[in-house]
């Protein structure tokens, strides 16, 4: 029996990272949001990359992975649980308007301080560092495409692009693209009914056993153990 995913855990609370601190590139299983009350970090992760500052916030679903570089003065950082209503939401990064006020909350009641989160959100566009965001950007579009002529149509060295892109993102082109149809893969399974075999050849794997390799390596059950699963919860 293959092994089960290594998931890193996102404790609900305040939590503080150290001075020049590294986490390198970690999944979670579970859906959180983090709000910046001091300090800084730069997240690179399956949706992008940011430079977050005191009063940004970053959501993160289930099953991504990132990197985070934290600035020489650390951060502080207020986890909290992702809000129903943004279940869904495209929009990753924003602002709220009074984060000490939902530390406050928090410390009272982190259910009611979820829910004020959902109020005060407001979503940020998104933003493009430099040309891994855009390899990156690209890789998230799954229209296949080999990464020689990528590199040669945006002017950068072959021999440099996989180097550059692992240091912004902690992973090569290959393993993000893997990851982004792997997680898109266990979207589908989960929220609808098409059959597995349109799935993957949609999604560009080489067949369902390749799909169903990819969704139990990132989650740790395949897509139909998943999709009984949502199936189960709609008939409660």
């Amino acid at each position: 029996m293959a092994s089960l995913p290594c998931f890193a855990d996102a404790p609900l609370g305040l939590l503080d990272h150290g001075p020049g601190e590294l986490r390198d590139r970690h999944c979670h299983d579970r859906a959180f949001v983090a709000v910046v009350l001091e300090g800084g970090y730069q997240e690179a992760g399956d949706e992008g990359r940011w430079n977050v500052r005191p009063g940004d916030a970053l959501i993160h679903h289930a099953y991504e992975s990132h990197l985070d570089r934290f600035e020489a003065k650390g951060a502080r950082v207020l986890v909290l649980s992702l809000p129903a209503e943004l279940a869904t939401t495209t929009a990753l990064r924003g602002r709220v308007s009074d984060p000490d006020g939902l530390v406050r909350l928090a410390e009272r009641d982190g259910c009611a301080a979820s829910a004020h989160f959902a109020d005060l959100f407001v979503a940020a566009a998104p933003t493009v560092l430099d040309w891994p965001d855009m390899l990156a950007d690209d890789l998230r579009r799954l229209d296949p495409f080999a990464l020689s002529d990528w590199a040669e149509e945006k002017g950068v060295r072959a021999e440099t692009l996989s180097r550059g892109f692992r240091s912004a993102y902690g992973c090569t082109p290959k393993s993000y693209r893997a990851g982004v149809r792997a997680r898109a893969a266990f979207a589908a399974a989960r929220m609808g009914d098409e059959s597995f075999v349109e799935i993957a050849h949609r999604l560009h794997f080489t067949d369902q056993a390749h799909m169903t390799h990819a969704v139990a390596g990132l989650t740790g059950a395949t897509p139909g153990w998943w999709r009984r699963r949502q199936m189960d919860t709609r008939q409660r």
